[in-house]
């Protein structure tokens, strides 16, 4: 096999690109300095223009697309990866905590506004909502805590059943405005309530699963692991769960549907879809994937307070969804790493780090206006795919 053959396999290119990024985001983590992060941030500027003149980008997604398991695959050990390097950096393994806890919950975001075309700007409040429920329940009474996760979640979607009568009476801007609304009543609601602690928030304990401690870190072959490695694989198990059965859901007969319904209301009702069966479901399951992830997140920081689930945090969701790409699950990840941890890179900057993050985002979607990974056309008749 010649060397430019090589480079053309799918699987030596994605192991390639595995690596590459893997590598890369290793360095920007450990970055503190002022000029590593930013001979970093030039070095992935310059990278991303000459691999998209060289068809390298190309090639890379022409790859994924061949062989979808196999990408998947090198992702899921890329993260392990990092969370390896990083066993004892409680900071840096907090940030890929939060990353694929945001991505669980805007993948979620993904089934709603982006399969389904039903805006929801109350995505912290559903984040809340499962955050709350679990602070309650681990507290005062006896539940596993892998059952709470999923009551939490069963609680966001059971709340979010009620908010989407008056979402499908409404259309466009009134129905984000009924989303929107349902936030800030959201937030006021656990402020004046003090049986949830009120504005100074409630304490939770850590997460326990088969008597195994979450909250102690541990040891292994005389290694002293941070706490969050736990965490950190229970974000990354969940966060790829998801993942799999929204990608799972985009390529079945539901996805369709789905995209019909977002497409052209008038001409799925015209074949006979049911416009609001199909928004409730979308609804719904988002909302519970946002439960989820907001009962991992309570757990993980140990404490929750009306002022982490504000319209501004669910604006922060929202801009993750459109950034990454509207309607790609694959656009999340890249899209959290750029709103969740290059602010936190940024802050030898100061207040000007908000200026400077808030002129790239605005930068990349004058340049991708459809986001970093814009969603590809449904294709119906094409060779099976392999994994």
């Amino acid at each position: 096999m010649t060397t430019s053959s090589s480079f053309k396999n799918p699987a030596i290119v994605l192991a390639l690109a595995t690596i590459a990024l893997t590598v890369y985001m290793g360095l920007f983590l450990h970055a503190e300095t002022q000029l590593g992060v930013a001979v970093l941030l030039i070095t992935a500027v310059i990278a991303t223009i000459l691999s998209r003149r060289t068809g390298a980008t190309q090639q890379l997604e022409q790859s994924a697309a061949r062989r979808p398991g196999l990408a998947r695959l090198w992702a899921l050990g890329g993260i392990l990866a990092l969370i390896a390097v990083f066993y004892n950096e409680h900071f840096v393994l907090l940030m890929i905590c939060s990353v694929l806890l945001y991505t669980t919950a805007c993948l979620g975001l993904t089934l709603q506004f982006g399969f389904s075309g039903v805006a929801n700007f109350a995505g912290a409040a559903f984040f809340g909502i499962g955050g709350y429920t679990t602070a309650v329940m681990v507290t005062h009474t006896g539940v596993p805590h892998l059952l709470v996760i999923v009551l939490s979640g069963l609680m966001a979607a059971g709340v979010g059943s009620l908010l989407i009568l008056p979402v499908l009476r409404t259309r466009g801007h009134y129905a984000a405005l009924v989303t929107i609304a349902f936030g800030l009543l959201f937030k006021t609601f656990i402020e004046v309530n003090n049986v949830l602690g009120g504005p100074q928030g409630l304490q939770v304990p850590g997460m326990q699963v088969f008597g195994l401690a979450f909250n102690d870190g541990f040891t292994l072959f005389g290694l002293d692991f941070s706490f969050y490695v736990s965490y950190a694989l229970l974000s990354l198990a969940i966060a790829a769960g998801v993942f799999v059965v929204v990608k799972a859901l985009e390529r079945s007969w539901i996805g369709l549907s789905m995209d019909v319904v977002r497409t052209d209301e008038t001409a799925a009702a015209t074949f006979g879809l049911h416009i609001a069966r199909w928004k409730v479901i979308a609804f719904m399951m988002g909302n519970f994937f946002a439960g989820i992830a907001g009962s991992v997140y309570a757990m993980l920081m140990g404490f929750i307070a009306p002022n982490n689930f504000t319209f501004a945090d669910s604006l922060l969701m929202l801009s993750i969804v459109i950034l990454g790409g509207l309607g790609n699950p694959l656009g999340l990840i890249p899209a959290a790493i750029i709103v969740l941890v290059l602010p936190e890179k940024l802050q030898f900057i100061q207040e000007y780090r908000y200026l400077f993050y808030g002129v790239l985002v605005i930068a990349i979607l004058l340049f991708r206006p459809d986001g970093l990974l814009p969603r590809k056309t449904r294709l119906f008749f094409q060779r099976g795919e392999k994994s």
